[in-house]
């Protein structure tokens, strides 16, 4: 497997995709976050002192997304035909789990602006509900499935 972000020299640089074909190109990816009773029942019942905590942290992930190029270095601009955030609510575990679906027409793929918006969304869930419970744990961001391209179909084997 070759890095292809690394140049002959050892040095970081942006890959030149120009003669690559455009393709459909999508990818989904999830991660979760894990709060207490009280952060939970607030988050569920819509009436955070900040307001609706999933429809916050839905723009926030949509706009991360859209803007994965700014904040991930040596990323192409890639123009999404799609973008859409979900949230699952486990009541058992009062986990949180957001699961972003980025797609694009395009000559490179859109896994990292997936990841960037599972991130931002549960970033967004914390920072909305940290006055109620600052012990929330983000975890397991993971790319889930990935199509379009030279690479082919991934999907995670769970």
């Amino acid at each position: 497997m070759e890095l292809t972000h690394i140049n002959e020299n050892g040095e970081a640089r942006m890959v030149d995709v120009h003669e690559k074909d455009d393709t459909y190109r999508v990818a989904k990816a999830r991660g979760e976050i894990k709060l207490n009773n009280e952060a939970f029942e607030l988050l569920k019942s819509g009436n955070a002192k900040k307001g609706d905590v999933l429809a916050a942290a839905r723009i926030a992930g949509i706009m991360a997304a859209k803007k994965n190029y700014e904040l991930i270095p040596l990323c192409h601009l890639i123009p999404l035909t799609k973008c859409q955030i979900d949230f699952e609510m486990d009541e058992g575990s009062n986990t949180v789990s957001s699961v972003c679906t980025a797609c694009c027409v395009g000559k490179t793929g859109v896994e990292m602006e997936a990841l960037q918006g599972v991130s931002v969304s549960l970033l967004t869930i914390y920072d909305m509900l940290k006055a109620i419970d600052r012990e929330m744990v983000i975890s397991n961001i993971m790319l889930m499935e990935k199509d379009g391209g030279k690479s082919g179909h991934f999907v995670r084997k769970l």
